[in-house]
């Protein structure tokens, strides 16, 4: 595997630092990852060192307000007006950067949990110009940050300032992710089965943090965007996707509100949908102890779909 980082200037000028790994081979494909809120993409190069042996480039980018396009951990989240609309337009430009470095390969789009909200996003926007998508980790149509409300989010960020960090949002929404996990080890038990995974997460300074209540508040606001009729109704209806989540992802109501949102886009005529819910899998499928086969069932699909 051949890795060459890089940085490009977004439309506002934040310099969107994305990890890119490539194989020693031709490139067949290329995954483009959106990550997850609260960690980094760095986290995808174990996946990366899977993908490439097959032939597939990823470009994975920390989003704003994430890892390295921050530099700083301390301001986790801090992403300025419109996150969401503003991280969407960072992806297609860097998938722009992408189709000039790889004219003629095929793009998909994995996004894990936040990501998969963003892939959303992306799809109604631009999914014509992707050849698939992949959907880690999501939620389904009544998600957890519904259960908060834009209007706790907004008094919140009322009351701490753009920047503050807000204790009661975090609780509201990551809190109860745990709970069917007691006696729990750790705050973070709820991602993994794998001990030494949720250790790596935790020990991560780029990874766990509290993010400020106005990024709680422009969440709010996106995924209420996402789930609108004419939103869902651009998405385009021959475009393959894929979900896979645990059975025990908190995020996904144990798998039962992934099940909600497929049959929403079966409902809207999406014709090429697959989906693979493991036994007794958490939110994280990717760093699961079962991961070997989850990675294999997902290059299985991008082999059958590129």
């Amino acid at each position: 595997m051949i890795q060459k980082n890089f940085t490009f200037p977004a439309a506002d000028k934040t310099e969107i630092y994305v990890y890119k790994w490539l194989p020693e081979q031709q490139v067949k494909a290329i995954l483009m990852i959106s990550h997850g809120m609260a960690e980094t993409a760095a986290r995808y190069e174990r996946l990366a060192e899977a993908l490439t042996k097959c032939g597939y480039a990823v470009y994975a980018p920390d989003q704003r307000g994430h890892g390295k396009t921050i530099k700083d951990p301390a301001h986790a989240g801090e992403t300025g007006e419109d996150t969401f609309g503003r991280m969407l337009g960072d992806l297609h430009r860097l998938s722009g950067i992408i189709k000039s470095e790889n004219p003629s390969a095929p793009v998909f789009l994995l996004g894990h949990s936040m990501g998969s909200f963003i892939t959303q996003g992306y799809l109604a926007r631009w999914g014509r110009e992707l050849k698939g998508a992949i959907l880690s980790g999501t939620a389904g149509p009544a998600d957890f940050m519904t259960v908060i409300g834009q209007g706790v989010a907004y008094l919140e960020k009322l009351r701490v300032g753009a920047t503050g960090r807000s204790n009661l949002l975090n609780t509201l929404s990551f809190g109860s992710f745990n709970k069917q996990f007691q006696p729990a080890r750790t705050d973070f038990d709820w991602l993994s089965r794998d001990p030494k995974e949720v250790d790596k997460y935790i020990a991560d300074p780029f990874c766990g943090g509290i993010f400020p209540a106005a990024f709680f508040f422009d969440l709010t606001k996106y995924l209420r965007q996402i789930k609108k009729q004419d939103q869902l109704e651009k998405i385009p209806k021959n475009l393959p996707l894929y979900f896979f989540s645990g059975k025990k992802d908190p995020v996904g109501a144990n798998a039962a509100g992934v099940a909600k949102l497929i049959k929403i886009y079966e409902n809207m005529g999406i014709a090429d949908i697959s989906f693979k819910f493991y036994e007794d899998g958490r939110h994280e499928m990717l760093n699961e102890i079962n991961r070997d086969i989850v990675i294999q069932d997902l290059i299985s699909w991008l082999d059958k779909h590129s």
